[in-house]
């Protein structure tokens, strides 16, 4: 039960698009790791803010514009726009 049974996000992806960065010389398993966490729980968290968009919108299905709207009225999502 390593790091690779915590994330979702398949592992050697986030490091291939880890090491397309010039800037990024070495990335440890462990960073990668948790660079893939986050980003599990960034998406988690704006998607579960547009749900709320969509069921105002009474549908069951996210759209451009419930993410849209959840970024201009959550504070969090302000560096998106």
């Amino acid at each position: 039960p390593g790091p690779a049974r915590l994330a979702r996000l398949p592992l050697a992806r986030v490091k291939a698009l880890v090491k397309a960065d010039p800037d990024v010389a070495l990335a440890s398993q462990e960073a990668v790791f948790v660079l893939a966490r986050a980003t599990e729980l960034f998406v988690e968290t704006i998607a579960k803010d547009a749900f709320v968009y969509a069921q105002q919108g009474k549908r069951k299905t996210l759209q451009r514009k419930d993410l849209d709207n959840a970024i201009e009225a959550i504070d969090e999502f302000a560096f998106l726009e």
